[in-house]
Protein backbone atom coordinates (compact mmCIF):
# COMPACT_ATOMS: atom_id res chain seq x y z
CA UNK A 1 0.00 0.00 0.00
CA UNK A 2 2.80 2.36 0.89
CA UNK A 3 4.58 1.90 -2.47
CA UNK A 4 1.36 2.46 -4.35
CA UNK A 5 0.75 5.75 -2.54
CA UNK A 6 4.33 6.85 -3.22
CA UNK A 7 4.01 6.00 -6.92
CA UNK A 8 0.75 7.93 -7.16
CA UNK A 9 2.35 10.96 -5.50
CA UNK A 10 5.25 10.82 -7.95
CA UNK A 11 2.86 10.61 -10.91
CA UNK A 12 0.78 13.52 -9.60
CA UNK A 13 3.99 15.53 -9.11
CA UNK A 14 4.95 14.90 -12.74
CA UNK A 15 1.55 16.12 -13.91
CA UNK A 16 1.84 19.32 -11.90
CA UNK A 17 5.43 19.87 -13.04
CA UNK A 18 4.32 19.47 -16.65
CA UNK A 19 1.40 21.88 -16.24
CA UNK A 20 3.65 24.43 -14.49
CA UNK A 21 6.18 24.18 -17.31
CA UNK A 22 3.44 24.67 -19.92
CA UNK A 23 2.25 27.74 -18.03
CA UNK A 24 5.78 29.15 -17.94
CA UNK A 25 6.22 28.54 -21.67
CA UNK A 26 2.93 30.34 -22.37
CA UNK A 27 4.17 33.33 -20.38
CA UNK A 28 7.46 33.40 -22.33
CA UNK A 29 5.52 33.23 -25.61
CA UNK A 30 3.21 36.04 -24.47
CA UNK A 31 6.16 38.27 -23.51
CA UNK A 32 7.92 37.52 -26.82
CA UNK A 33 4.74 38.30 -28.78
CA UNK A 34 4.25 41.64 -27.03
CA UNK A 35 7.90 42.64 -27.38
CA UNK A 36 7.95 41.68 -31.04
CA UNK A 37 4.71 43.59 -31.65
CA UNK A 38 6.03 46.70 -29.90
CA UNK A 39 9.33 46.59 -31.79
CA UNK A 40 7.64 46.39 -35.18
CA UNK A 41 4.93 48.96 -34.43
CA UNK A 42 7.48 51.49 -33.14
CA UNK A 43 10.01 51.01 -35.94
CA UNK A 44 7.25 50.78 -38.56
CA UNK A 45 5.79 54.08 -37.37
CA UNK A 46 9.29 55.54 -37.38
CA UNK A 47 9.42 54.76 -41.11
CA UNK A 48 6.60 57.25 -41.62
CA UNK A 49 7.06 59.76 -38.80
CA UNK A 50 10.85 59.76 -38.26
CA UNK A 51 10.64 60.30 -34.49
CA UNK A 52 13.71 58.15 -33.74
CA UNK A 53 17.15 59.26 -34.81
CA UNK A 54 18.66 56.43 -36.82
CA UNK A 55 22.11 58.03 -36.93
CA UNK A 56 24.06 58.93 -40.04
CA UNK A 57 23.41 57.21 -43.33
CA UNK A 58 25.66 54.17 -43.69
CA UNK A 59 28.40 54.33 -46.28
CA UNK A 60 29.19 52.03 -49.19
CA UNK A 61 26.73 49.42 -50.43
CA UNK A 62 24.66 49.64 -47.23
CA UNK A 63 24.07 53.36 -47.85
CA UNK A 64 23.21 52.76 -51.49
CA UNK A 65 20.75 50.04 -50.50
CA UNK A 66 19.01 52.24 -47.91
CA UNK A 67 19.00 55.13 -50.37
CA UNK A 68 17.35 52.97 -53.03
CA UNK A 69 14.68 51.82 -50.54
CA UNK A 70 13.90 55.40 -49.53
CA UNK A 71 13.96 56.94 -53.03
CA UNK A 72 11.77 54.21 -54.51
CA UNK A 73 9.30 54.46 -51.57
CA UNK A 74 9.73 50.71 -51.11
CA UNK A 75 10.65 51.50 -47.50
CA UNK A 76 7.07 52.70 -46.92
CA UNK A 77 5.73 49.29 -47.95
CA UNK A 78 8.10 47.62 -45.50
CA UNK A 79 7.11 50.08 -42.75
CA UNK A 80 3.41 49.42 -43.42
CA UNK A 81 3.98 45.66 -43.18
CA UNK A 82 5.83 46.19 -39.91
CA UNK A 83 2.95 48.24 -38.47
CA UNK A 84 0.33 45.74 -39.64
CA UNK A 85 2.22 42.72 -38.33
CA UNK A 86 3.12 44.40 -35.05
CA UNK A 87 -0.44 45.59 -34.47
CA UNK A 88 -1.81 42.10 -35.09
CA UNK A 89 0.68 40.69 -32.59
CA UNK A 90 -0.25 43.29 -29.98
CA UNK A 91 -3.96 42.70 -30.52
CA UNK A 92 -3.39 38.93 -30.37
CA UNK A 93 -5.54 38.57 -33.47
CA UNK A 94 -4.49 36.67 -36.58
CA UNK A 95 -1.08 35.94 -35.02
CA UNK A 96 -0.16 33.41 -37.76
CA UNK A 97 -0.87 36.09 -40.39
CA UNK A 98 1.32 38.53 -38.48
CA UNK A 99 4.09 35.95 -38.42
CA UNK A 100 3.80 35.45 -42.18
CA UNK A 101 3.91 39.22 -42.77
CA UNK A 102 6.91 39.76 -40.51
CA UNK A 103 8.95 36.70 -41.50
CA UNK A 104 10.20 38.08 -44.84
CA UNK A 105 10.88 41.47 -43.24
CA UNK A 106 13.06 39.77 -40.62
CA UNK A 107 14.89 37.76 -43.29
CA UNK A 108 15.70 41.00 -45.14
CA UNK A 109 16.85 42.67 -41.90
CA UNK A 110 19.15 39.73 -41.19
CA UNK A 111 20.53 39.70 -44.75
CA UNK A 112 21.14 43.46 -44.63
CA UNK A 113 23.12 43.16 -41.41
CA UNK A 114 25.02 40.03 -42.42
CA UNK A 115 26.01 41.18 -45.91
CA UNK A 116 25.99 44.99 -45.82
CA UNK A 117 26.12 46.44 -42.30
CA UNK A 118 27.21 44.04 -39.53
CA UNK A 119 27.02 46.73 -36.83
CA UNK A 120 23.32 46.12 -36.13
CA UNK A 121 23.39 42.33 -36.13
CA UNK A 122 22.61 41.95 -32.41
CA UNK A 123 19.16 43.62 -32.50
CA UNK A 124 18.39 41.62 -35.66
CA UNK A 125 19.30 38.43 -33.80
CA UNK A 126 17.08 39.41 -30.85
CA UNK A 127 14.13 40.02 -33.18
CA UNK A 128 14.79 36.66 -34.84
CA UNK A 129 14.79 34.85 -31.50
CA UNK A 130 11.55 36.58 -30.47
CA UNK A 131 9.96 35.59 -33.80
CA UNK A 132 11.07 31.97 -33.33
CA UNK A 133 9.59 31.88 -29.81
CA UNK A 134 6.23 33.17 -31.05
CA UNK A 135 6.40 30.79 -34.01
CA UNK A 136 6.97 27.89 -31.60
CA UNK A 137 3.86 28.90 -29.69
CA UNK A 138 1.77 28.87 -32.86
CA UNK A 139 3.51 26.04 -34.70
CA UNK A 140 0.29 24.04 -35.03
CA UNK A 141 -1.03 26.68 -37.45
CA UNK A 142 1.96 26.16 -39.75
CA UNK A 143 2.00 22.37 -39.80
CA UNK A 144 0.40 22.25 -43.26
CA UNK A 145 3.30 24.00 -44.98
CA UNK A 146 5.74 21.39 -43.68
CA UNK A 147 3.73 18.43 -45.00
CA UNK A 148 5.23 16.66 -47.99
CA UNK A 149 2.64 16.07 -50.67
CA UNK A 150 2.93 13.62 -53.51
Amino acid sequence: MRWTLTLHCIEIGKVFATSERKHEVKIVILIARILLGLIFVVFGLNGFLNFLSMGPMPTGLAGQFVGALVLSHYFWVVAALQIAGGALLLASRFVPLAMVLLGPVIVNIICYHVFLNPSGAVPAAVVTVLWLIVFYGHRQHFSGIFAQRT
